[in-house]
């Protein structure tokens, strides 16, 4: 199946200038939606995660059908103040000023095996934060699992772990 005839392009969103892939059309289409779902958990099952770990927002959309699908577990890596009870910060550097994400303290165990997935892959600045913030925490994390990867925006040189993607734009 053609995964790209579903992406939607919406130019100059959230502002002018960029090139936004739009997922929605690909999770509206029952067929596409579940290729997807099948061809992400082979690129995963292989790294044999305890845990899958999803970024905020659109990757919750990913995480949590392939964490049924490969019987594992699925946690949040939100943005700051959004979860609740006891948190684990990691605060990371952006191109102008910073930025925190978190996971509740009880979310992993010391040593889980986990993979980490987001919808898409542009500088890989949130994607490193998640892992290290991951690690922080005690994760032995196996892998970075996106659906698109931006590659003009060399995110994957940013990672120190096995990354994947569906599409390359």
């Amino acid at each position: 199946m053609d995964l790209k005839s579903f992406i939607r392009d919406v130019p100059d969103f959230p502002k002018p200038g960029i090139l936004f892939r739009d997922i929605s059309p690909l999770l509206a289409d029952k067929n596409a939606w579940r290729s997807t779902v099948k061809e992400m958990a082979q690129l995963i099952s292989r790294h044999r995660p305890d845990m899958l770990a999803g970024i905020e927002s659109r990757g919750f959309l990913v995480t949590a059908p392939l964490a049924l699908e490969l019987g594992c577990g699925f946690m949040m890596v939100r943005k700051h103040g959004k979860l609740p009870g006891g948190t684990i910060p990691h605060t990371y550097a952006l191109e102008y000023g910073t930025d925190t994400i978190e996971i509740q303290a009880d979310a992993i165990r010391k040593g889980q095996r986990v993979v980490v997935l987001d919808d898409l892959l542009a500088t890989g600045g949130t994607l490193a934060a998640a892992i290290n913030l991951l690690r922080k925490a005690g994760a032995d994390v196996q892998a970075a699992v996106c659906i698109i990867e931006l590659t003009a925006l060399a995110g994957r040189q940013r990672l120190d772990v096995p990354f994947e993607s569906l599409l390359k734009y």
